[in-house]
């Protein structure tokens, strides 16, 4: 390792733990996986050592970027050999270090009957539970190396790393207790519950020699703690600060308890209400379709028709019109057409399509009778929070204006509920029309025109 350096702090003190486990970050910008990426050579020039490191896909490990290319930076100048095909690194005394992925619970079979002195887990919460627990069964080693495990992590209020590293959080804030970072405490598995303890010794007095305690511990970090990226790269604390509050909160500060909920994602107070939009926007109107009349003990979705524009000058957005509705297939056809009339061919259209041919099926059909307007169908990808996400941010900015009508009420009483509400058809709408305008300024305009001459020509 001479010339690699840890940053001083917390990422020193992540590759100076002792303890079993160890668990890096709570926050973006961190330095967390390139220290994981230093971790294992320390070892390298032992005979028979290895090390693992895993994603939970390997499109997230060759992502550009990601860790094969970060690895690179770090482990082609020391002399290790790349073998691309199958993710590794191998050195000539035979050590080597693996890049792996376990996109499905049960991929860790495939580890069954292998030792691996070092487990390292890329963004712990994005692995389940037993995943973590089944692969420390595989912690082991041959090569005088002592078994441990090393992994990052961002903020998951709802992951089961949450209650993992809970006694370093505080219950109130859900930031980390500055005074705990870094502190090792013991655990043991006693049937499928974790009991904890300051030392080894109070859980063997408790359960038995038998019970092999492990230790672990928790060293947070925030980008404050990365001076090199921060030098490197000024624009990346403004990236982190363009995100919804939500995220901000967990990837600026480690919040380990921040959720999504009504009043954190959208606030009407956000957004300024005018009189008249300017001339030259830039429009579309994003449809979230439902089909079910509301009756009696039913309380089907809405069919939500949002229309926003973007000023090219300012880059403000305007909410422009919310059409709202409940009812058959052919009331919302008709809803549909109406609108798009009534916008006039200069507003593009969006429409969903849900995976599967019967989505395929409806999105053509939709956009066939829609022939005349330029017309986008796109699969809607991530949950609902997510794609929410960067509207929500530019609203808590004050980027987007409201243009007054009778409709602003019902609109902005459905997104403060967002995402607690019963119904989230506005926030969808809203979210894939800044996700069409996003795309409109990023150059995708002709796919948009090739798209609507493409399904035109096949009527």
């Amino acid at each position: 390792m001479a010339g690699i350096k840890p940053q001083p702090g917390p990422q020193e003190a992540f590759l100076s733990a002792q303890a079993d486990i160890a668990i890096y970050g709570g926050a973006a910008g961190g330095g967390k996986s390139f220290a994981l990426l230093m971790e294992p050579l320390r070892h390298i020039g032992k005979a028979d050592f290895s090390a693992v490191f895993f994603r939970r896909s390997t499109t997230q490990i060759r992502n550009p970027g990601g860790l094969w290319d970060e690895s690179r930076k770090l482990y082609a100048p020391l002399g290790l050999r790349a073998r691309p095909s199958t993710l590794e690194w191998l050195h000539p005394n035979g050590s080597r270090i693996k890049l792996a992925h376990l996109e499905h619970e049960t991929t860790v079979y495939d580890w069954q009957g292998a030792q691996v002195p070092l487990i390292c887990f890329d963004e712990l919460t994005h692995f389940t539970r037993d995943q973590f627990f089944y692969m420390l069964s595989r912690n082991r080693s041959t090569c005088g190396v002592r078994p441990y495990v090393r992994a990052t992590t961002n903020p998951d209020a709802d992951s089961w790393v949450a209650g993992f590293i809970s006694w370093w959080i505080d219950a109130a804030t859900g930031l980390p207790i500055p005074e705990r970072a870094g502190k090792v405490r013991w655990f043991a598995r006693v049937g499928d519950t974790l009991d904890w303890a300051d030392t080894r010794e109070a859980l063997v007095a408790a359960h038995g020699a038998a019970i092999m305690p492990k230790s672990a511990t928790f060293i947070p970090a925030t980008l404050a703690d990365n001076a090199i990226l921060m030098a490197a790269d000024p624009g990346y604390r403004a990236n982190l600060m363009a995100l919804s509050i939500v995220e901000r909160l967990r990837l600026m500060e480690g919040n380990w308890k921040v959720r999504p909920a009504a009043g954190l994602m959208f606030r009407r107070s956000w957004c300024e209400t005018v009189e008249a939009a300017p001339a030259a926007l830039t429009v579309v109107r994003y449809w979230d379709l439902a089909a079910t009349e509301a009756g009696e003990g039913r309380d089907p979705d809405w069919t939500v028709g949002v229309k926003l524009g973007r000023d090219p000058a300012s880059g403000s957005y305007y909410l422009l019109d919310a059409v709202r509705l409940r009812g058959s297939p052919a009331r919302v056809e008709a809803a549909i057409a109406n609108t798009a009339s009534a916008d006039g061919t200069c507003v593009r259209i969006g429409l969903p399509q849900d995976p599967g041919q019967a989505g395929k099926s409806q999105a053509r059909y939709l956009a066939r009778r829609l022939a005349g307007y330029a017309v986008s169908t796109s699969c809607e990808r991530g949950n609902k929070v997510t794609r929410f996400g960067p509207f929500s941010a530019q609203a808590e900015a004050g980027n987007i204006r409201i243009l007054r009508a009778a409709w602003n009420a019902e609109l902005a009483d459905s997104l403060e509920a967002f995402p607690e509400a019963a119904h989230d058809d506005d926030a969808d709408a809203c979210a894939g029309a800044f996700a069409m305008l996003q795309s409109a300024t990023t150059g995708l305009i002709d796919f948009y025109k090739h798209e609507t001459e493409r399904l035109n020509a096949g009527r």
